[in-house]
């Protein structure tokens, strides 16, 4: 009778310990990301949300006339690189413990994917975003400036000027809405991705012991990537919080709810989804970096140095 109650018990769930590979492969698999095809995604993106009456085309143009190529890695070095080594490392470690506790309470693969997904991003918002944010506002504002005729300010002489004026709000203008993008972007990207890759196991006939190749776990994860697009009205509301643009028209103390009825009244429900294009680009190379590139770096990185990673994405 015991033997027969041991042999069908679940599996034991173990705690994973915490190690700087995790946090390190995080980092790294995100810088990657941003300095291959993720910064111009981002910049080309963020150009649209921001001036809604562009055109794809138009916003390619408008980026180009910035610098050539070089306008379309605006913003890369320093703040687009501090961001991603941070919050790379902070969504990596921060997902894989928040899966582990949401299976410890029952949670299947997927809903324990989209837990640790959602609870990970929401603290790169709060620990990362928002000053990485500021700094990348405050080197578009230069640009402007610069294009004035005026001479641009220090980095920091700015960044000093608007805590000065503004405090830590200031500083982190907008990283509710930045929390909210997060959340239900990794929530989404991480959940969805599993999903797919349960979906092709199926398709193919391959167990959960049987791994995937590296064109079924990129397929699941560009479908993860693009899907999770759904939530741009929260990226052009994140824009427009922070965009330094003066009109008349707009509330001057910006919430996530005034800015969503401000853009929905001047711009409709088109204007909600303005830059989406680019970011379902963005989604897929940055799902497939994460999640397919991820799980084949930590192969290499375990055969290379012997040492087992235990970061789940």
């Amino acid at each position: 009778m015991s033997a027969s109650l041991t042999s069908s018990a679940p599996p034991t769930l173990e705690k994973k310990p915490v190690k700087f590979s995790n946090l390190l492969l995080g980092a790294g698999l995100n810088m990657f990301e941003v300095t291959t095809l993720g910064q111009p995604l981002e910049v080309v993106k963020t150009t649209m949300a921001a001036n809604r009456g562009d055109s794809f085309a138009g916003a390619l143009s408008r980026v180009w006339g910035r610098g050539g190529v070089l306008g379309y890695y605006q913003g890369l070095i320093p703040w687009a690189w501090i961001e991603a080594s941070t919050k790379g490392a902070v969504l990596l470690f921060v997902a894989s413990e928040a899966e582990y506790y949401a299976k410890s309470f029952g949670a299947s693969n997927f809903v324990g994917g989209v837990a640790g997904g959602m609870v990970g991003g929401v603290a790169q918002a709060y620990a990362t975003m928002g000053f990485c944010t500021c700094m990348k506002t405050v080197e578009i504002t230069k640009h402007k400036i610069a294009s004035a005729g005026v001479k641009p300010p220090g980095t920091w002489h700015t960044f000093m000027d608007i805590y000065r004026k503004e405090g830590i709000r200031g500083i982190n203008k907008g990283v509710n809405a930045v929390a909210i993008r997060q959340t239900t972007n990794w929530g989404s990207r991480f959940g969805l991705s599993r999903l797919a890759e349960t979906g092709i196991r199926r398709v193919t006939g391959k167990d959960e012991a049987q791994k995937l190749s590296s064109f079924e776990k990129i397929l699941a994860s560009g479908l993860g990537g693009g899907l999770s697009a759904w939530n741009q009205p929260i990226e052009v509301i994140r824009v427009e919080m922070q965009s330094k643009t003066e009109d008349p028209n707009r509330p001057k103390k910006l919430t996530v709810g005034k800015t969503l009825n401000y853009v929905y009244s001047t711009n409709g429900l088109k204007g909600l989804y303005r830059g989406v294009t680019p970011r379902i680009g963005l989604g897929v190379w940055q799902t497939i970096c994460m999640v397919a590139l991820g799980d084949m770096a930590k192969e290499a990185v375990e055969k290379i140095t012997g040492d087992k990673v235990t970061a789940k994405h």
